[in-house]
């Protein structure tokens, strides 16, 4: 038993230290918050950690035979840690793909742009018309302003793609442009928190008991829903600065 109990230790370690080197990276350079909560991190990462943190290390703990020939025991460990890092791989690069590169205010709402949401041939437009805002494969997450275009029949063309399913602007990198460009239409677009349609009512009175509990007005027209996957985070502006005050979960 104590040869399994140590094969079962030195394996877990292992696990764990590949598991925090992947996932410590993306966090400190695409997950940090708001990130993980609006890119749904939470539902790969269990899986994540199941396979490579518990089942991985479980399993050598079952077949850690001593009586088994050392070369035998290799190979079954050998299999199960190949299973591992095919599961760590897959995981990671569902994660890459999905990384935060924008977080876009546009029209009345703030949203997350993910890798996954830009196809390559937005890409290259946005590399060939606007460099400045393109992303590349080392782009960490930046806050920009993504107008409609002031044509009309192109603005149009845009919104109705949207409503499709098709393209919508914050997925055109072309049409990008600095934070704070966009801070005379944002102000614009604050509103009590009762305003909003983004959040139940019983969503709306917590985020009012919140935001009474850390001394910011409701009564002021100074938040905006920011969207991603799942239910969305309330921010709050300093009316005077626009600075961001907070981001709070309903």
């Amino acid at each position: 038993m104590k040869s399994r109990l140590k094969a079962f230790g030195y394996h877990f370690c292992g696990s764990i230290a590949a598991l925090l080197l992947v996932l410590g990276t993306l966090y400190l350079g695409w997950y940090r918050w708001p990130g993980w909560y609006l890119t749904g991190l939470l539902h790969v990462l269990p899986v994540m950690v199941g396979v490579d943190v518990a089942l991985g290390p479980l399993m050598t703990l079952i077949i850690a035979d001593p009586r088994k020939p050392r070369r035998v025991l290799a190979r079954d460990i050998g299999v199960i840690v190949v299973v591992q890092l095919a599961a760590l791989v897959y995981g990671s690069i569902a994660l890459w793909q999905g990384r935060p590169l924008y977080y876009a205010f546009s029209e009345n709402q703030l949203e997350v742009v993910q890798a996954s949401d830009l196809d390559a041939t937005e890409v290259e437009l946005g590399r060939q018309h606007n460099p400045d805002f393109a992303p590349h494969w080392y782009s960490l997450p930046r806050w920009i302003w993504a107008p409609l275009p002031p044509d009309p029949k192109t603005r149009d063309s845009i919104v109705t793609a949207a409503v499709t399913g098709g393209n919508d602007v914050t997925n055109m990198p072309r049409y990008f442009k600095p934070w704070s460009q966009g801070l005379p239409d944002l102000r614009k677009q604050l509103k009590k928190v009762d305003e909003l349609r983004f959040f139940s009512g019983q969503q709306k009175k917590a985020l009012e008991r919140r935001m009474t509990q850390m001394g910011l007005s409701v009564e002021e027209s100074s938040t905006i829903p920011m969207t991603g996957r799942g239910v969305p985070l309330l921010a709050v502006f300093d009316l005077r600065t626009l600075q961001m005050k907070a981001l709070l979960r309903p």
